[in-house]
Order: C-alpha cells, then structure tokens, then sequence
C-alpha cells in the first residue's frame, strides 16, 4: 500500500494518519501522435504528482482526473473528450467535496492546455465560494521548465509540441514501456508572435503531434522531472512554512 494514494487508503488510515493537503493531477484521453499513448498527459500528472507527495509531509494524491477538454484534438484518434462546463462541474464537485472532507490545502497539477481554463473558472469560483480554501496550480508544467532549465537544454522550438521533445523526454523518463521512439515524427508549426491562436490541431500538424520528439531522449526526461519535481517539493514546503498564508499587508510607517 501507498499511503499517498488516496485510493488505497481506507477510513482508518485516515483516521491515524491524517493528510492536510492533496494533489489533484488532471489528463486527458487523446492522440499524441504514434509516438506516446493516449493517456500520456493524465500518465505524467499522476506520476509527477506521486513523486511530489512522497517528498511532502502529510499530502495525498487524488485520483488523477484522465479525460480533459479536447475536442480541438478531435481530428486524430482516440479522443474521448469532455464539454468545458462538464469539466467545470467535475472540478466544482471535488472542490466541495474536499472542502467538506476539511481539506484547505489543495494543489493543483494539470498535464493537459484544454484543463487550464476550466481549471481557472472552478477554483476561482470554489475560492469565492469558500475563502478559507488554498488552491494552488501549476497550469502548465512543460512552460514552467523553459524557466528552470538551462538555455540551450533543448534542441528544437524550445521543446515545446503535442508529443514533442519535451513530452517525449519526459514520458521516456516516467512511463518508458509505453513510448514507442522509433515511431516518433512531428512538425513545428508557423505561428504568429505575441497572439494566442485558437487553433483546432489538425491546422498545425498532419501527423498528429508538434515539435521535434525526434530530440527527445530519457536522459533529458530524467533532469526534467528532477527540477521540475524539486521546485514543486520546494514550494509546497515554503508554503507549509507559513501555513498557506500568502497575505500581502500594507507596510505603516
């Protein structure tokens, strides 16, 4: 048994050894090219969250939620997609749930871009909902790195892509037996600068990812997961260092 997995814990577990905080990592069920399975983005939340937790004193991971928003994915098999407000809903759900459970403390660690604005819109709305509530995210780990590694660390569009050289770096450190590298193909799009495009997939890529995983390699996965896992052990503790209180207070003179 995992003691940090909520799903293996039962109700007297929980009563000798409460946790304080969970993780709530969430996926998606879509293509990411012939290259990565599937469920490659709810695989990497849910063994990056577990990592995480077992470096935090008295947190617990969640079921990762592995459907996401992604019908913009829909021109490529499989994708099982949910409705935003259908997400919306689900995250509202479990925000209520937990904090009737108690649980104040919550972090947020999301694999997938179509979560992050349902994400936004259910915790804002639990935060307000309930003020007491600490709901943190990291919205989108494979932007968080480009900060954290070195400049040169990857080779190609900053390794960035659907099924890229960062997902495919990171999936070959986390869950190798599902890669398949020696399918790996991918094309960087040409996009405008300083806008969002809205895109739908197909209008980027034929082949069903982005980016180059032709570059991706266990090696560059291994030290992507350790900082990335590292700043978030490192932050989680700070915050525990002043108990989730992140007030800013006017200073008098």
């Amino acid at each position: 048994m995992n003691p940090k997995d909520v799903q293996q814990l039962n109700a007297g577990d929980y009563r000798d050894a409460p946790f304080e905080k969970v993780i709530l990592p969430l996926g998606s069920l879509e293509s990411h090219g012939p290259h990565l399975p599937f469920g490659t983005d709810a695989f990497t939340a849910s063994h990056l969250a577990m990592e995480v937790a077992e470096r935090v004193p008295r947190a617990a991971v969640l079921p990762v939620l592995a459907y996401g928003v992604s019908e913009h994915y829909r021109d490529f098999p499989f994708t099982v997609s949910l409705r935003p407000e259908t997400e919306i809903a689900i995250l509202s759900d479990i925000f209520d749930s937990l904090h009737r459970e108690g649980i104040r403390k919550v972090f947020i660690l999301n694999g997938h871009d179509g979560n992050i604005a349902p994400v936004e819109i259910a915790a804002r709305t639990a935060k307000v909902k309930h003020p007491d509530f600490r709901i943190i995210s990291l919205d989108a780990w494979w932007r968080t790195l480009s900060d954290l590694l070195p400049p040169g660390f990857f080779e190609v569009w900053d390794g960035l892509g659907h099924g890229g050289e960062g997902e495919m770096s990171i999936a070959l450190a986390l869950f190798p037996d599902l890669c398949h590298p020696e399918r790996a193909v991918g094309v960087v799009p040409s996009l405008p600068l300083h806008i969002d495009v809205k895109w739908l997939f197909s209008e980027l890529t034929d082949c069903g990812a982005t980016g180059d995983p032709t570059k991706g390699s266990r090696k560059k996965g291994l030290a992507m997961k350790e900082i990335l896992v590292e700043t978030i052990v490192q932050l989680l503790k700070d915050l525990d260092g002043c108990d989730w209180d992140y007030r800013s207070l006017s200073v008098k003179k």
